[in-house]
């Protein structure tokens, strides 16, 4: 802004005097009120000067100030607002606001609108007064740019300052700032991010940063987490995704709120087999227990499974696991839990473990948008967890020490489980096989009918071990 001296540089004051009292005070009709601009008189109280003197209490001009004159205000709100522009980094975003944005969002199923127009709500009431923060999730597409412009054109049409970066254009920034050439020195772009009074951090994603950059981010967002600085942050990423470094900031409900553009299918669902054709129509009304080409004493076991299914279904508590060959119906039972539970509107994750182990190995890689961190602590605290094909994959030291991780929490948490396996337990890993013989907690249960696929014979005997009943 510029100073008094500068001011009057460029203005010649002239000392003419009117006795008109108006509240404000200018008589004179000066020359020139801008360097080399000749004066137009348009104005009745400035005469064009642009500026008055304000009276005193005894009606007299006060000569030692200078105000603005009331036909410059909008002039110099319209600089204002241009120069707050210019400092926002919005560029073309600045056509963006809440008047062009459709009410409904982009997509066309009714979930997604009716998501999109209570996030929109929300995105209004920060408008107005940017408190805390704002986690906007959606994919890309759904509108997330624009609402966060929409938020910083708003502001600045208020007169209120406020700055719009992508996350990936803030790390450029940053590491440009290292530069002997650079403009403006990193310390004093990094503190001016850090300090904004109102931040819009658009489509931070964490899966594509490096070590660095995830620390220079990391720094930013706990700062003003801390000072509890307005902020509005977009990405594309599940909020799971996240991991555990940022569970309190995101989940903390005085400071944040998470809004959801559009549901879209998280890495927990991705592993959940149950949406499969075969399974989702593995039910109890459709499972053969009386197959009358088995012997009597087969079929006796696999009405006695059949019967212990539908009991763990109605009943979902401890453990239950299904010994047997390949085809003799173990999985076809174990869906048919899932499935009833389901119904009933429980929470219940059916997951074949050697896509488990591959999904937890492939979120080790550099380019994974998965936390594993996050992953495998929703699949150990699952409600209900069903675990099919328990054990043949588990050869590597480090499967078997997933394994065992998963089951002694969900053993000393009492979660009811499901399992189906082809081993015998004694080809189990001993940690975990102790834990499912503990007759205080499970039921294992040998199914000996043959592969109803190819009318296979077993060999196995009956075997079961009852679980008392507390």
């Amino acid at each position: 802004m510029e100073n008094l001296s500068e001011i009057l540089g460029k203005k010649e004051i002239p000392i003419n005097t009117s006795g008109e009292n108006t509240d404000t005070w200018y008589g004179g009709k000066p020359e020139v009120f801008v360097a080399g601009v000749q004066s137009v008189n348009d104005c009745t109280v400035c005469h064009g000067t642009k500026f008055i003197h304000p009276l005193l209490a005894s009606g007299e001009p006060d000569y030692s100030r200078l105000e603005p004159c009331g036909c410059t205000r909008k002039d110099i709100d319209n600089r204002k607002a241009a120069r707050l522009q210019a400092i926002s980094n919005l560029g073309s975003l600045s056509k963006l606001t809440f008047d062009n944005l459709l009410p409904s969002g982009r997509n066309d199923d009714a979930v997604s609108q009716k998501l999109f127009q209570l996030a929109l709500d929300e995105i209004r009431k920060f408008a107005e007064n940017p408190q805390g923060w704002i986690i906007l999730a959606g994919p890309v597409g759904s509108g997330k740019t624009h609402l966060a412009s929409a938020v910083a054109n708003y502001r600045i049409s208020l007169g209120h300052p406020a700055f719009y970066i992508t996350a990936g254009e803030l790390l450029d920034h940053l590491r440009s700032a290292f530069s002997p050439n650079s403009e403006v020195g990193y310390d004093e772009l990094f503190e001016q991010i850090k300090e904004s009074p109102l931040l819009l951090l658009d489509n931070l994603n964490y899966s594509a940063t490096t070590a660095w950059s995830k620390g220079k981010l990391d720094q930013i967002l706990e700062h003003r987490f801390n000072g509890r600085l307005p902020t509005l942050i977009t990405t594309s990423m599940a909020i799971e995704e996240f991991g555990n470094d940022y569970a309190g900031h995101i989940y903390d409900t005085e400071v944040s709120k998470v809004l959801i553009l559009k549901k879209e299918s998280s890495s927990l669902q991705s592993l959940d087999s149950l949406d499969l054709e075969l399974l989702k129509n593995m039910k109890f009304a459709n499972f053969d227990a009386k197959r009358l080409s088995l012997p009597d004493e087969v079929r006796k076991n696999l009405e006695q499974a059949f019967n212990i299914a539908r009991d763990f279904a109605r009943v979902p508590q401890g453990w239950l696991i299904f010994e047997g060959l390949n085809g003799c119906g173990k999985t076809h039972l174990a869906a048919a839990i899932a499935n009833q539970l389901r119904e009933t509107g429980k929470e219940v994750l059916f997951i074949v473990v050697p896509d488990l182990l591959d999904h937890l190995r492939s979120s080790f890689a550099p380019e994974s948008r998965i936390s594993y961190d996050a992953l495998f602590e929703k699949i150990k605290k699952m409600p209900i967890l069903v675990l099919d094909d328990f054990g043949e994959h588990a050869a590597t030291p480090w499967a078997q020490e997933k394994l065992y991780q998963l089951m002694n929490y969900r053993y000393n948490a009492r979660l009811a489980t499901v399992m189906t396996t082809c081993l015998n337990l004694e080809e189990i890993e001993n940690r975990v096989s102790s834990r499912m013989v503990d007759p205080s907690i499970s039921l294992v249960f040998n199914i000996i009918a043959p592969d109803y696929r190819g009318d296979i014979k077993t060999s196995r005997v009956v075997r079961s071990r009852p679980r008392p009943k507390n």
